[in-house]
C-alpha cells in the first residue's frame, strides 16, 4: 500500500439492484440520496457454491516472491529485476492455465515498467468483474505483506478458477499492477487507456492490499455499498465484524477506478495504523500496536504473515468471484468450518481442547461430520458432537498419551456434508506432563552480568545516568540523542500445563522530545514474531509502571522475548527496563 494519503477527494458511488445470496437470506444496498447511481453489479440468480482456496497454495505463492526478492538485491521495487521476475512467476502461471494474459508497459509510471491483465475466457464480454493488486514493493524488502498477499491472493483464485472452468455469467479479469507504491502510477495509466465504452464494460473493481497482517483487522472498502456485499456476506459468515478501510482510503489502486465511476471494494487487513481496544476485544491481537509492524521494513518476510486472516481474505475473494460472475445449476448449501485457536500445546499424558465452528455461506443449514487427520502417534481427537447443523459448533478435545510422539504438528478438521470444508490446529506435543511453574527468566533483575541475555553493548548498566528500580543494574536502551537501535533478547522455554502464563516487567521512560502528538523513538516488545506492544516518547512519564502481558499462547514452546528500540536523529528518549518475569502457574 502506498504510504501516504492522496489529496485529492474520492467520489463516492452506490448502487441499487444487488442481491447476493448466503444464508439463504438476501443482502440488499440501498442507495443513499444525492449520490451518482449506476448500473448495478448483480449476483446470478443460481450459483454453484465457491472452492475453498488452499492457504498453503497461496503461502507457496508467497515463498516464490521472496525467494525472488533475495535473488534480485532483497526488493520487487517497480522496474527492478525483482518485479520483473514476479511478473514473469505470475504470467507464466496463467498461461499455462489457459488465461488470455497481456503487459502494458507503463510509460509515465516513475519507474517505467508493465502491469499484467490476465482474463478467462467464458462470459460477456461487456459485462466484467475485475479483481486487482499490486505486484511491486517498496526498496526496503521483500514487500511479503505489503502486497504479495493481496497478488498471490489473486493469482491462486484465478488458477482455482481456471481448474474448475464453471459457466460464466460476467467476464473476469484479473490485474497485477506496477509503481503503486510511487503514487498508484500503474492503475492510474490503465484506467487512463481505457476510454468509455470500455470503462463501461467494467462492473465492478475490486482491491486487495495487504491481506495478511499479522496484527490484522477484517476492513472493506465502502463496507456498506452495494459493490462490497458479496465481500462483506463472507466476512459477516464467519462473525468477524468487518470494518471500513478508512487507513486504505485513496492510498491503493481502487482509488482511480473510484475517479473513472466505476464501482469499487476489496480487503484489507491493515498497515501502520494501530488496532484499537475495540478491535482487538473481537478480533484477537495487540491493541495499541500497528497491524502491521514491518510495514514498509526490511521484515516484511514470509514470516509477517498471519495464515488465518490471508485464508479468510482468499476464501472470501472466492465467494465474492462466484456470487458474482459464475453460474449454472441449482443454488448449492455451502457451509464453512473455522477452529479457535489455531494453536494449542499438549504435554504427554494431558489433554487440550479447542472450538470448532462452523457457519451456513450458502444456501440452507445442514448436517456436518467433524473428523481430523494428521494426528501424531499417541494422540487422539475426539468431538463432541460429532456432528453438528452449519452454524453451530463442538469442542473438539486432543489427549496425548504417556508415549505420544513429540514436536509440532499440523492437525487437519474436515467437516463432511454436502460438500467438504476444512481448516488446521498446530499442535505441539511436549515431553513432561504437568506444570513445571515457577519463574523461566533468567537474571531478570540484570544483576548478574548479562547471562544469559543477549544485549546491545552498554544496554545491562549500572550506569547512575538512570536509576534501576531494584538493585543495581537494569537495561537501558537508547538515550544518545541520534539514530540509533539498541536490542535485549533471552531465549526460553515456556512449560505446559500450566493454567497462567503472565510477563512483566518495569519500564520507566524518558524523553526530551517535546511533543504530545508524534512518536519519534519506540520500544517494540516481542514474543517470537509477535508484537505484544509498542511505547514510545509519548508514553514518558515519572518513575517506572509495571507491564504485564498473558502469553498462554506459548506455552510448550521455546520462544525468543526481544525488546527493541529504535531512535531518531535528535532529542533522547531512553527506555529502561528492570525486573522481567514470566510467572508460569
Amino acid at each position: 500500500m502506498r504510504g501516504r494519503t492522496l489529496s485529492a477527494g474520492i467520489a463516492l458511488a452506490v448502487f441499487t439492484g444487488m442481491t447476493v445470496t448466503l444464508a439463504a437470506q438476501p443482502v440488499t444496498a440501498s442507495p443513499i440520496a444525492g449520490t451518482a447511481v449506476a448500473r448495478p453489479i448483480a449476483a446470478p440468480a443460481a450459483v454453484l457454491a465457491a472452492p475453498d482456496i488452499s492457504v498453503s497454495n497461496v503461502q507457496a505463492h508467497l515463498t516464490q516472491f521472496n525467494s525472488i526478492a533475495s535473488s534480485n538485491g532483497g526488493n520487487r521495487r517497480a522496474g527492478s529485476a525483482g518485479y520483473t521476475a514476479s511478473l514473469t512467476y505470475v504470467k507464466t502461471r496463467l498461461q499455462a492455465a489457459g488465461y488470455t494474459v497481456s503487459e502494458q508497459y507503463c510509460s509515465s509510471c516513475t519507474y517505467p515498467s508493465n502491469n499484467l491483465i490476465a482474463e478467462w475466457p467464458g462470459g460477456p464480454a461487456d459485462q466484467v468483474v475485475m479483481f486487482g493488486a499490486h505486484l511491486d514493493g517498496v526498496s526496503a524488502g521483500p514487500g511479503i505483506n505489503d502486497n504479495a498477499t493481496g497478488s498471490a491472493t489473486l493469482l491462486e483464485n484465478a488458477l482455482v478458477l481456471a481448474a474448475q472452468s464453471p459457466t460464466m455469467t460476467k467476464r473476469v479479469r484479473f490485474a497485477w499492477w506496477t509503481d503503486e507504491e510511487q503514487g498508484l502510477n500503474g492503475s492510474r495509466f490503465y484506467v487512463n487507456s481505457l476510454n468509455a465504452t470500455q470503462r463501461g464494460y467494467i462492473k465492478g473493481y475490486y482491491n486487495f492490499d495487504m491481506v495478511g497482517s499479522t496484527n490484522g483487522g477484517y476492513f472493506i472498502n465502502r463496507v456498506t455499498s452495494t459493490t462490497a456485499a458479496p465481500l462483506k456476506a463472507y466476512w459477516d459468515s464467519l462473525g468477524l465484524q468487518p470494518e471500513e478501510n478508512v487507513e486504505g482510503q485513496g492510498r491503493s489502486d481502487d482509488y482511480y477506478f473510484q475517479q473513472a465511476g466505476i464501482p469499487t471494494s476489496g480487503y484489507a487487513a491493515g498497515a501502520s495504523a494501530r488496532k484499537t481496544s475495540a478491535q482487538a476485544a473481537k478480533w484477537g491481537g495487540t491493541a495499541n500496536s500497528a497491524y502491521d509492524t514491518c510495514y514498509h521494513r526490511a521484515c516484511d518476510t514470509t514470516a509477517n504473515v498471519s495464515a488465518t486472516v490471508l485464508n479468510r481474505a482468499a476464501d472470501g475473494v472466492a465467494y465474492a468471484l462466484w456470487q458474482l460472475a459464475v453460474g449454472g445449476g441449482t443454488p448449492t448449501n455451502d457451509f464453512s468450518v473455522a477452529v479457535n485457536p489455531t494453536a494449542r500445546s499438549v504435554a504427554r499424558g494431558a489433554s487440550t481442547t479447542a472450538t470448532v465452528v462452523t457457519a451456513t455461506t450458502a444456501g440452507s443449514a445442514q448436517s456436518v461430520s467433524l473428523s481430523a487427520s494428521g494426528a501424531p502417534t499417541g494422540v487422539s481427537v475426539s468431538f463432541s458432537p460429532s456432528s453438528v447443523t452449519s452454524g453451530g459448533s463442538a469442542t473438539m478435545t486432543l489427549t496425548a498419551s504417556a508415549g505420544a510422539a513429540t514436536g509440532t504438528f499440523t492437525i487437519t478438521v474436515t467437516g463432511t456434508g454436502s460438500v467438504t470444508r476444512s481448516a488446521s490446529l498446530t499442535l505441539t506435543v511436549t515431553g513432561a506432563g504437568g506444570c513445571a511453574g515457577g519463574q523461566v527468566i533468567g537474571n531478570g533483575g540484570f544483576e548478574s552480568g548479562s547471562t544469559p541475555w543477549t544485549a546491545s553493548s552498554g544496554v545491562i548498566t549500572s550506569s547512575s545516568g538512570q536509576p534501576a528500580r531494584t538493585g543495581s543494574y537494569k537495561a537501558w536502551l537508547d538515550g544518545y540523542g541520534s539514530t540509533h537501535t539498541d536490542t535485549l533478547s533471552q531465549s526460553v522455554t515456556v512449560p505446559a500445563g500450566c493454567a497462567s502464563y503472565t510477563l512483566s516487567f518495569w519500564l520507566h521512560i524518558d524523553t526530551a522530545e517535546t511533543t504530545a502528538s508524534t512518536a519519534y523513538d519506540r520500544l517494540t516488545v516481542q514474543v517470537g514474531s509477535a508484537a505484544l506492544a509498542t511505547y514510545s516518547n509519548l508514553n514518558a512519564a515519572a518513575g517506572y509502571a509495571q507491564r504485564t502481558f498473558n502469553v498462554a499462547a506459548y506455552a510448550g514452546q521455546t520462544v525468543t522475548l526481544r525488546f527493541t528500540g529504535t531512535e531518531d536523529s535528535s532529542l533522547q528518549t531512553s527506555f529502561v527496563i528492570d525486573d522481567v518475569t514470566l510467572q508460569a502457574s
